[in-house]
């Protein structure tokens, strides 16, 4: 029995990647092609109040998506979503037959009851109505019980299990699956939008493909599993499962073409799909961005950024708090001490000695001449690298605010002839021998949010604290984006996206001209912050 149906949601949740800038052809390409593909039902984007642009799959009128839409549309439905508060219902047109079919709202489950109210606004103006809430995996049985009840009551075209944290396995789905299918009007769809944090998607779906029922079941897809964070099930996968195992015929080749003509193009500037972050976040139930935000940080090992995942209140699990998750990251980093015991002895020995720092940008290889010259011209020259080992330079002092960077310095060193500075966040338990001074990581942050435990910037803080009145620093370079040569190891790159660069850089150049009131910073290579 084909009682399975895909929608595409390339458009819509693949929008997240680019920002739902595909180009106003590559949209209409992208319809035709999964028109032509016999794709059941193609979700065109967003429908939601605000200003239109052309060039993105974000609409503000169904007139505008009536535009985009093949003029020989075969067997398929069309869709768009809205966010519950997000489109007037006054600004909805009445179902004409000339745009999409229906309309997809989501909604948290604290709007659960104001959005299904809506959904029978949106029905009443003759659409097909998806009932589409975020996180079903969260929800007790009690209250899904009494959800179900509701959308009873309204009768909708389809009513959704949707995997928000992608942390579904098989027995999860079925379990809900069945509970919901044994208390949902047999009428109404049951659709599936899952997360591929663990890599399931694909086998999920399997999974409610095999069932042996007469309900209707809608799975979501996206062209090359295109969506934000691990991305989602693929459509030219499960288009191609469906045709093998229940005699479907799905036309992947226009899929393909998709994916050679416009994905793979957006895939060589931005990245989705399965990775540590999405995995952290499934198997520890919260949302993506919390281990995205401590994995950026460069600063914690896996094994910690556990510990704070496993931390977080279960009211914030769901929904992403930057500034809550910095907050933990602080207090996690804090390990408050006294370190004036410290600060006295390395006071009295950088006293009157000249002051260079080495940080790890690319810079102190290729203009290493630079650095040379500034030790042969100057007499009591105090070395001071910064989260490594000073790659050739030697360094009287190696300074580590770093967890993984220090753990790296010990793995790679076979003797430590440095003395070395930690922040007090440093884990030295097994290493104490090897350290001659601990100074207190909190004394030492920045007020910048994405750089306020720089390892440099920490180590300007602590000079200044010390008294000393110049700095002079190489290898401190600025991040460039899409390089492999930010650092003079591989191993440190950051990999970070253009946007978080450039605001890291800015971040930085602001807390670089805020410290050179106090202490006259000489930049003996170039960087991005030598100007500030």
């Amino acid at each position: 029995m084909n009682n399975i149906k895909i929608l595409d949601c390339t458009l819509r949740d693949g929008g997240y990647i680019n920002n739902w800038r595909f180009g106003y052809s590559n949209i209409k390409s992208i319809i035709t092609r999964l028109t032509k593909a016999n794709i059941d039902i193609v979700e065109t984007g967003f429908l939601e109040d605000g200003e239109y642009d052309p060039d993105k799959s974000l609409f503000s009128d169904v007139c505008q998506i009536e535009d985009v839409l093949p003029a020989d549309r075969g067997k398929t439905q069309f869709v768009a979503m809205t966010r519950y508060g997000h489109l007037d219902i006054k600004n909805l047109r009445e179902y004409d037959g000339k745009s999409i079919n229906g309309i997809r709202v989501t909604f948290h489950e604290d709007e659960a009851e104001e959005a299904i109210a809506y959904c029978k606004l949106v029905k009443d103006k003759g659409y097909k109505t998806y009932v589409q809430p975020v996180g079903t995996t969260s929800y007790t049985d009690e209250y899904l019980l009494k959800l179900i009840k509701i959308v009873n009551e309204l009768q909708p075209y389809a009513f959704y299990i949707v995997d928000t944290l992608g942390l579904m396995r098989k027995n999860d789905l079925l379990r809900m699956y069945y509970l919901i299918d044994n208390n949902l009007d047999q009428d109404i769809v049951i659709g599936f939008h899952s997360h591929n944090n663990l890599q399931l998607s694909f086998s999920n779906a399997q999974e409610l493909v095999d069932l042996h029922t007469k309900r209707q079941i809608i799975l979501d897809s996206s062209v090359y599993g295109m969506g934000r964070g691990a991305g989602n099930l693929n459509t030219e996968l499960i288009a191609q499962h469906l045709n093998f195992t229940r005699d479907y015929i799905y036309n992947t080749d226009y899929l393909l073409e998709i994916i050679d003509e416009t994905i793979d193009a957006i895939s060589k500037k931005y990245t989705w799909g399965y990775s540590v972050p999405y995995y952290l976040a499934a198997i520890n139930n919260c949302h993506p961005n919390y281990a995205t935000y401590l994995l950026n940080r460069k600063t914690l090992p896996v094994k910690s950024i556990g510990k704070i995942l496993r931390s977080i209140h279960p009211d914030q699990r769901e929904l992403y708090n930057e500034k809550y998750v910095a907050e933990l990251y602080l207090q996690f980093q804090k390990h408050q001490i006294d370190d004036e015991k410290s600060v006295r002895e390395l006071r009295q020995e950088l006293y009157g000695k000249n002051v260079l720092v080495v940080a790890p940008g690319n810079s102190i290889n290729i203009q290493r001449k630079n650095i040379e010259t500034y030790l042969s011209q100057h007499d009591n020259v105090v070395v001071i690298s910064v989260n490594f080992d000073g790659d050739g330079i030697k360094p009287d002092y190696c300074f580590f605010s770093n967890n993984k960077r220090f753990q790296r310095f010990l793995e790679t060193q076979r003797s430590v002839s440095s003395k070395v500075i930690v922040t007090s966040n440093v884990e030295i338990e097994e290493q104490k021998e090897l350290v001659s001074y601990v100074v207190n990581y909190s004394d030492h942050l920045n007020q910048q949010p994405l750089v306020n435990d720089n390892a440099t910037l920490m180590l300007f803080s602590l000079l200044a604290r010390l008294d000393i009145q110049e700095i002079a620093v190489a290898g401190f370079d600025g991040f460039q984006y899409e390089s492999t040569n930010n650092y003079v190891e591989n191993e440190l790159e950051t990999g970070l996206d253009r946007d978080t660069i450039k605001e890291m850089n800015r971040q930085i150049s602001e807390v670089v001209r805020e410290y050179s009131k106090v202490i006259c910073l000489k930049f003996i290579t170039d960087s991005l912050y030598q100007s500030t």
